[in-house]
């Protein structure tokens, strides 16, 4: 995926940063989010890593849902992160 994602609504996503580290949020405005988080506006963590691109997303019923699932994607080795986005 890239950052041509477009979600309504919650969803959960994932960035590649610069350094190849990566970094998942939530939000309900995608479109808004990873443009505040280049402009270093977003996380701690991204304005100490700019993000490159969104490496995908997955929407959520509602804040809660997306909370949980970023809570399980960020305990996952980094090789299942984009199986998880993937994942139905």
């Amino acid at each position: 995926m890239n950052h041509e994602v477009i979600v309504d609504g919650w969803c959960l996503y994932l960035l590649e940063c610069r350094g190849g580290v990566m970094y998942a949020g939530i939000t309900n405005k995608l479109a808004e989010r990873f443009p505040a988080h280049q402009a270093g506006k977003g996380a701690k963590f991204t304005r100490a890593n700019p993000p490159l691109r969104i490496l995908g997303a997955r929407p959520y019923a509602d804040r809660s849902e997306a909370s949980k699932a970023e809570y399980a994607i960020k305990k996952l080795p980094r090789g299942r992160k984009l199986a998880f986005l993937s994942a139905v």
